[in-house]
């Protein structure tokens, strides 16, 4: 293959280039000419970022011969990998350092050879292929068909404390779980970062546009959801949202459509009059969404129906179960159930990034903070001391602050009092830092709105044009002493540390 110039050409160096020349030049930017590399990897770092494609074709990417093998590797001393990889593989998590493919990258001008492909692991992370080799035997064994039909046979049946008793033993090992990382995992995050940065390096510029993450150049992103699990939760939704008001922070609200209560047009109608989002929890809540392929496929078509019926767009699985290779199924535009870092959920795992992902066009909202029933729970801690720590890391990374409540779990007044300081945290933290406070369908809208805009040189100028590109904001990724940063435009620097 013919290395390409590395070269990339900034509106700064061009000032006389007439409009309709940069409106070609525009068009040229965001199209992948064949033989230009590994298109998947292209298309995996400008989905994330937003990038001019130009920048990206200053550097042609090749991958090595990769072994058939797939196994964990390391990508730098923090970042865990699970892939294929030409300079080797663990078949086990514990020796993934044996494996460090930072060393195996091959830089020459205009060309990247990569040992791996990026946009295998970054699948392999977001949709949790890497689970089966790292599940727990107490987990194995509780996701059996016979236990946790009696489990949920006699789970209505137990009393509370014996219920929450059993949840700890469960539970018991999570402090011990190497990977993903507690209590926020950032390693989808890392990797895009350290090969942008490889890019970069490899590039005669300085600093690389890209469409900013949230509307209005804001840091972060917070959005607070809460799931109705009894009757006696959805009759306390009113308070709730009360509660939510009185601190200006809107919601969205899961409800469980059957068996568990009732469900009246009055109640959805409530919800979505106040200014708070209705979305569809589950089926019935039996842990068995997932069983199996074809009572799967039978209940999504029901909740399809659902969604129709209350004219929802997003969902949320009971338990937080899930398997995204079977989101081809599903009608709706936004899932809310796959956990950043899943040590405290009943299936374990993780998506390793606090940002929002496609599957395939189905929205990923990852959940990025402890549930609250775990914290109380679980934890027996009721402070706001671990989501205060989860929301600085999380803002740190300008990410997705995404908290699960339910309810069913606030009525009572000790844990109703954390929440309220919780809320008075963030009413806090949104003035002070400009954090947007978003609903999911909101957050929804942005992140497919973004996907369709382009950033494309406009005079001496970088511009992002498509629909909703008024709202969007420039910013630029910048290599300062081998570390990451970000600058938006008219705003200060805001350093992204990688990890």
């Amino acid at each position: 293959m013919t290395p390409r110039a590395n070269t990339f050409v900034s509106p700064e160096e061009e000032p006389s280039t007439s409009t309709s020349t940069l409106q070609q030049l525009g068009e040229k930017l965001w199209t992948l000419p064949k033989g230009s590399g590994h298109p998947d990897v292209y298309q995996t770092l400008l989905d994330y970022y937003r990038l001019p494609a130009g920048f990206m074709l200053a550097n042609t990417i090749t991958v090595d011969r990769v072994s058939d093998n797939t196994g964990f590797f390391q990508f730098g001393p923090k970042n865990i990998c699970y892939g294929r990889s030409q300079s080797g593989v663990a078949a086990n998590l514990a020796r993934a350092s044996q494996f460090d493919a930072s060393a195996a990258v091959r830089r020459e001008p205009g060309i990247i050879h990569l040992p791996f492909s990026f946009a295998e692991v970054i699948d392999n992370l977001r949709l949790e292929h890497y689970r089966k080799e790292v599940v727990p035997g107490r987990e194995v064994l509780a996701a059996s068909e016979p236990i946790r039909k009696l489990y949920y046979l006699i789970r209505e049946h137990l009393p509370i404390k014996v219920r929450r008793q059993l949840q700890k033993l469960y539970f018991q090992d999570w402090q011990t779980l190497p990977f993903p990382s507690w209590p926020v995992d950032f390693t989808v995050d890392n990797l895009h970062e350290e090969f942008l940065r490889l890019l970069v390096e490899n590039s005669d510029v300085k600093k690389v546009p890209f469409i900013w993450f949230w509307p209005e150049g804001a840091p972060s992103c917070l959005m607070m959801t809460h799931d109705v699990e009894t009757s006696a939760g959805r009759d306390f939704t009113a308070q709730l949202m009360d509660l939510d008001d009185s601190y200006g922070i809107k919601a969205s609200y899961q409800v469980i459509p059957e068996e568990r209560y009732e469900v009246r047009d009055q109640y959805v109608s409530e919800i979505r009059n106040r200014g708070f989002e209705f979305n569809v929890h589950d089926l019935n809540h039996d842990g068995n969404l997932y069983r199996e392929r074809e009572e799967f496929k039978r209940r999504a078509t029901k909740i399809n129906d659902y969604l129709r019926q209350y004219d929802s767009r997003g969902f949320r699985a009971g338990a937080m179960y899930r398997n995204q290779d079977w989101y081809d199924v599903f009608e709706f535009s936004y899932d809310m159930s796959v956990p950043n870092v899943a040590h405290l959920e009943p299936m374990r795992g993780g998506c390793c990034t606090v940002m929002p992902y496609f599957v395939g066009n189905i929205l990923e909202l990852p959940l990025t903070l402890v549930q609250d029933y775990s914290l109380f729970h679980i934890l027996n801690d009721y402070s706001i001391d671990l989501w205060t720590q989860q929301l600085a890391l999380i803002r740190r990374r300008n990410g997705l602050m995404s908290f699960i409540t339910h309810p069913d779990y606030l009525i009572e007044r000790r844990a109703r009092n954390v929440y309220a300081s919780l809320l008075d945290y963030l009413r806090q933290m949104i003035e002070r830092e400009k954090i947007w406070p978003a609903c999911p369908g909101e957050i929804d809208r942005w992140w497919r709105t973004r996907s369709q805009m382009k950033v494309v040189p406009r005079g001496s100028e970088w511009e992002i044009v498509g629909p909703g590109s008024e709202r969007a904001r420039l910013a630029y990724a910048v290599v300062d002493g081998g570390r990451l940063t970000y600058e938006v435009a008219n705003a200060s620097p805001r350093e992204n540390s990688l990890r």
